[in-house]
């Protein structure tokens, strides 16, 4: 099992290098607003363009005087435009103006690149449950035996809540790709919403409809909470996969790559080591959705209570969920489907799974529900607890030919494919 997997990409959106990219690129698109409503000469804007840059190095070396990372960024940015032309950048704005502009842009790539995943781990799963659409396996309700089901059937239902998740995604990102430009505390005092509409149009952005001089941080928490949902579907496959691979159960298998080794002590292991990972990362997402929560309440106008945790849980949070939708792309690609054993546990204590169309035939014999039931759970558990073969024990109750019905599987599958026709394949 050979995981195709680089995090550099992600990662990358969320390095101060790329941080103060963004910020400049803002910067840039304000200038470009303000050349285009003639507050700003063309030649300037032309010099702008061509020598606004920065260090990461010297903004740190500034920073230790200012104690302030974007002055400390505007400062480095004026060391390379000069003094002819700098004063028109950052005209009219306040920090948060750039940073949260500039917050949205880094939101927006990141979750390009999650949606990227979820649409390759969607096709996999899709695949899979078109192969395995009449795979014979065993349903369980609480943990215990119920009915038979299709493999499948349990991946549509996986398919169905990713693309929920998918859609839930896609709409808080549409809630927080907005940018503001309206200076203190929100009231455009020196700027113009004019400005603020056009710089949002350059960079793809929505106006906000109001700031006060943050953007309200419900859109960030939505957003969040959005991946902690979909880190808790991929958990639900996870432990589906985990419970599956138990010897008791030993119906599916984590993909064991050549040399690979279970256990330091005990040479016959073979563990659902992604998966358990998956449930471990899902709780950390889950955390930071808690974090996203705590940080929607500001005081007044605003404050930065907010920022040091989202310099935590948005970068820690989209390269998980990137990370996750890979690794269980990989953990689905390379699973061990285990049929024959799917069988046979659909027929152990001699099909005792079969209860429910026992029962219904004895009613239809003329029996009362309420004595069938009876019957047909006296002989399960005669089954179940003393080794006995339901099939057998409930044969002195049922003629061969309601025999044979009762306990064939294909019934079972005879409405699969309506489901399935309910999706768009």
């Amino acid at each position: 099992m050979i995981e195709r997997y680089s995090r550099e990409k992600i990662s990358k959106i969320w390095d101060l290098e790329s941080k103060f990219r963004y910020y400049l690129n803002v910067e840039i698109a304000v200038c470009e607003a303000y050349c285009e409503l003639g507050k700003i000469p063309n030649e300037a804007l032309e010099h702008i363009k061509k020598t606004a840059n920065f260090t990461v190095d010297r903004i740190a070396e500034i920073e230790k005087t200012t104690n302030h990372d974007v002055i400390a960024f505007l400062t480095n940015v004026n060391e390379n435009v000069g003094v002819d032309y700098s004063r028109y950048i950052h005209m009219g704005l306040t920090s948060s103006d750039v940073i949260d502009t500039a917050f949205a842009l880094q939101i927006k790539d990141a979750a390009s690149i999650i949606l990227e995943d979820l649409d390759v781990l969607l096709n996999t799963i899709k695949k899979m449950a078109l192969e395995h659409k009449e795979t014979v396996c065993m349903g369980r309700s609480h943990g215990i035996g119920a009915e038979v089901t299709t493999f499948g059937f349990k991946l549509l239902n996986w398919y169905d809540m990713f693309e929920r998740a998918k859609i839930r995604l896609e709409k808080s990102l549409d809630d927080i790709l907005v940018g503001q430009m309206s200076g203190p505390v929100g009231t455009y005092s020196n700027i113009t919403p004019d400005i603020e509409k056009l710089t949002c149009k350059k960079l793809g952005l929505k106006q906000a409809k109001i700031s006060t001089q943050v953007i309200s941080r419900d859109r960030h928490s939505d957003f969040i909470n959005s991946l902690a949902i979909l880190a808790s579907v991929i958990e639900n496959s996870a432990v589906e996969i985990r419970h599956l691979q138990r010897w008791e159960v030993a119906e599916v298998e984590e993909g064991f790559k050549k040399g690979q080794k279970g256990s330091s002590a005990m040479p016959h292991k073979k563990n659902p080591i992604s998966s358990e990972n998956l449930t471990g990362l899902a709780r950390l997402v889950r955390a930071n959705a808690i974090s996203a929560l705590e940080n929607i309440t500001l005081w007044h106008e605003r404050d930065i209570s907010h920022s040091s945790v989202e310099r935590v849980i948005f970068p820690d949070s989209t390269i998980l969920i990137d990370f996750m939708l890979n690794r269980l792309n990989n953990v689905l690609e390379n699973l061990v489907i285990k049929k024959e054993n799917m069988i046979k546990n659909t027929e152990k204590y001699g099909g005792i799974i079969y209860s429910q169309n026992a029962l219904l035939l004895l009613t239809q014999k003329g029996m009362t529900r309420e004595d069938a039931y009876k019957i047909v759970q006296k002989e399960a558990f005669e089954a179940f607890e003393n080794g006995a073969d339901f099939k057998e024990c409930i044969s002195k109750y049922l003629t061969e030919d309601e025999l044979k019905n009762c306990f064939n599987r294909e019934m079972y599958l005879q409405n699969i494919e309506k489901v399935f026709a309910r999706f768009d394949f």
